[in-house]
């Protein structure tokens, strides 16, 4: 809701300060101006970039408009899921686990948290690496250097809609500017009609410039950078996963090594130590109704 509103409130204050200004608002119907700009850079956005990042791309503008990103429950049920897997190993040992990193979607740790179960990605991060745990042979700098690694590439696919979506706003004003020149050779052809119907069609060429401009800066650039923020948060998700595992590896117990997943969050979106530590503490009533609470939301 809140990019709609913005753009909203954009186009009201153009669109007001040019009827302020005595605009004649016919003269800015020109349809086949906007089918010259957006269809341009609809077939150049498809032509530079391959399939799946015109796929992530309408994916992520989905998720945008229908508020869609990480929150504060998400991270908290990843923290209890992380927290059950931990607990398991350190009291039944790394082998019993195997069951439930072969078929995470059959185990009852994953079930218990179906908000982590339904992000294949990140699921699939928990249980390689703790598959390269059970090895037995992975020293904690060697993992650490392999998540960071896959991290920096997760981030470069994660923010391939940010950079399209910048390439898209880049070429939008000279979209524009052909859109006036062909309004203008439009305009040229009937240099002996009288002032008032010449005027009218130089006005609507220079349209062409305006809704470059405009579809750059006033929405392409400004959605570009609201996914960039939506797309952090879901990397924040996997350097959590990357910190609560490597405090493990490092020999720290399982309530500590959430918090070190914790820490890492981004602050708008971070459980309180509070909330954390009711939430993975699973045997008792309290952590059971705090895990209930959290579904629920």
């Amino acid at each position: 809701m809140g990019p709609l509103i913005g753009i909203l409130l954009v186009v009201a204050a153009v669109g007001g300060g040019y009827l302020g200004m005595g605009g004649n608002m016919s003269i800015l119907w020109q349809p086949y101006e906007f089918v010259i700009v957006a269809g341009a850079s609809a077939g150049i956005f498809v032509l530079a970039h391959p399939l799946p990042v015109v796929k992530d791309t309408l994916q992520a503008i989905g998720e945008l408009f229908a508020g869609k990103r990480e929150k504060e429950k998400d991270f908290l049920e990843l923290l209890g899921l992380l927290y059950t897997l931990l607990r398991a190993v350190k009291s039944k040992g790394m082998l019993q686990l195997e069951r439930h990193i072969e078929h995470p979607e059959e185990s009852e740790f994953f079930q218990q948290y179906p908000t982590v179960l339904r992000k294949k990605r990140a699921v699939r991060f928990i249980c390689d690496y703790l598959r390269l745990l059970s090895l037995g042979t992975a020293k904690p700098f060697e993992i650490e250097a392999l998540m960071d690694e896959e991290i920096r590439i997760l981030s470069k696919e994660f923010h391939g809609p940010t950079r399209a979506l910048k390439m898209a706003a880049e070429g939008l004003p000279a979209l524009g500017i052909v859109a006036a020149v062909l309004g203008v050779i439009k305009a040229m052809g009937a240099i002996n009609e009288p002032p008032e119907v010449l005027g009218q069609l130089i006005g609507g060429a220079l349209l062409g410039t305006f809704l470059g401009v405009f579809l750059s800066y006033g929405v392409v650039d400004p959605i570009a950078s609201l996914i960039r923020v939506n797309r952090e948060s879901s990397i924040s998700y996997f350097v959590s996963i990357k910190s609560t595992i490597l405090a493990h590896l490092n020999g720290a117990a399982p309530q500590v090594a959430v918090e070190y997943g914790r820490k890492v969050i981004h602050s708008q979106t971070q459980p309180s130590f509070a909330a954390v530590e009711e939430a993975t503490i699973l045997d008792t009533e309290l952590g059971k109704a705090a895990r209930a609470s959290v579904k629920a939301a």
